[in-house]
């Protein structure tokens, strides 16, 4: 007896606990050993769930609404059901079931009786009402065979999840560390895979998708400050990117926009050069004496500097251009001589570069000058050639000076040197020499020779001012 009434006590401690009701049994062995399991949430109402301690059937309470379902036949299995009806089986159905008219595409049962469990036949307690949607639905077959609905969800979600994974950050850094080592196989030049990977992190940095043709045409149309001749860069360095990917694209068409070039005065030069720290002041005067490409002056090394020829060898030009012997001012000699020694080259281009905007803003501010604010790297390179130009009017000379490989690059400082001395008269400093000492020190500071010996023995020597 005490065990009996431990067990009654039990179950009214768990009636008035809420855990299970008297009301509720199980459909399956009607037991009223019931938990409840969760609530499911509808778009008017919740539906309780119960959990069978006795046979672990899950089941929710009725709904008390009366249905129709298709039905083509007079026994219903339902060996599999969803999530979102009643998780039973259905092992008897009287249904009454009408003819389909003939425009009907399946056939449509109504009347359909209260389902009754096998399980226990004296009790004829109904089922759970399936829920009605009432929601049109078409199925279509293709010709090759049925689809497989449940594959197409995997399908996307990896498709999804593969787009997501590429634009990893992660991947993407090692995406672009690969992209420059693979320039490096192809036989690019340093500058040029440097230049090249630096577009693809920008693009990379904007958000771009480097998967999605497309979408890069899109971004790179949609950048106003970007000029046509560095649309062009980038589309070459995506081209070289896709073909390291193996895929292609039909590139969009952007040309180098032609243009006169900024030409400052020599004065605003020796400015800016004097304004600036003494690696980047350095590299500046460099540019000036020599004229040569940013990207080829940033390559010398050491061994490179003759410092009793006071000459500078260009072993490794840019695109286009030839290698040559510079000669350059003893100003630079001496600047390149108190520089640390801390590698083989004697620049790195690219911290110069950043340093110099901020150093050229400074300094145009400080002498009040904005013409400052337009002199780049460049810059130097056509100055150059549009002075010697000017002095020498011998095109060949500027050719072979410059590097050019066709004289067609060359020609555009003829333009330059009538546009700037137009309207300038030649005027000239004259200097006479009366020994060789005399010749040669008047010929370290720009000093031409013109004329021969007079019978006082002097020699002319002349400079434009």
């Amino acid at each position: 007896m005490a065990g009996f009434h431990d067990k009654e006590r039990t179950r009214q401690s768990e009636i008035k606990g809420g855990s299970w009701s008297d009301k509720t049994r199980c459909p399956q062995c009607h037991s009223q050993r019931i938990w409840k399991d969760g609530v499911r949430r509808l778009a008017d109402r919740r539906i309780q769930r119960y959990l069978c301690r006795d046979c672990a059937f899950r089941f929710s309470e009725s709904t008390q609404a009366n249905i129709k379902l298709n039905v083509a036949g007079e026994v219903l299995e339902v060996s599999k059901p969803r999530e979102d009806d009643l998780e039973a089986s259905v092992f008897k159905a009287d249904t009454l079931v009408k003819d389909p008219p003939d425009e009907s595409p399946l056939p449509r049962g109504e009347d359909v009786g209260s389902h009754a469990s096998s399980i226990h036949d004296s009790t004829t307690e109904s089922l759970k009402d399936f829920r009605l949607h009432k929601i049109k639905r078409q199925v279509c077959v293709p010709e090759g065979g049925m689809i497989n609905l449940t594959e197409v969800k995997p399908q996307q979600e990896e498709a999804v999840a593969g787009a997501k994974q590429k634009q990893d950050p992660a991947i993407l850094k090692g995406k672009v560390l690969q992209y420059s080592l693979w320039l490096n196989k192809q036989g690019f030049k340093e500058s040029v895979t440097l230049s090249r990977t630096a577009i693809i992190k920008q693009l990379v940095k904007l958000g771009a998708d480097l998967w999605n043709p497309e979408s890069i045409k899109e971004l790179i149309a949609r950048q106003e400050t970007w000029n046509d001749g560095y649309k062009r860069n980038v589309v070459y360095a995506y081209s070289s990117f896709l073909e390291m990917e193996g895929l292609t694209w039909k590139p969009p068409r952007y040309r180098q926009p032609e243009s006169i070039p900024f030409i400052p005065t020599e004065a605003e030069l020796n400015q800016l050069i004097a304004s600036c720290g003494m690696k980047i002041g350095t590299f500046l005067q460099g540019l000036k004496d020599t004229g040569a490409d940013p990207g080829e002056l940033a390559a010398i090394r050491w061994i490179d500097i003759n410092k009793e020829a006071r000459t500078v060898t260009i072993n490794r030009p840019v695109k286009g251009h030839s290698p040559r012997i510079l000669r350059v001012s003893q100003d630079f000699i001496n600047r390149v001589e108190k520089l640390p020694k801390k590698s083989e080259r004697i620049f790195n281009y690219y911290s110069i570069k950043g340093d110099f905007f901020g150093q050229r803003k400074h300094a145009a501010y400080k002498l009040g000058n904005p013409r400052l604010l337009k002199i780049s790297f460049i810059t130097f390179r056509h100055w150059k050639g549009t002075m010697e130009y000017h002095r020498t009017k011998d095109i060949l000379y500027v050719k072979k000076l410059l590097g050019h490989k066709s004289i067609q690059n060359t020609l555009i400082y003829i333009n330059l040197e009538n546009a700037i001395f137009q309207s300038v008269e030649d005027q000239f400093t004259v200097r006479v020499a009366n020994n060789v000492g005399e010749a040669s020190a008047l010929t370290e500071v720009g000093f031409d020779y013109i004329t021969g010996e007079y019978n006082d023995g002097g020699k002319i020597f002349k400079k434009r001012k």
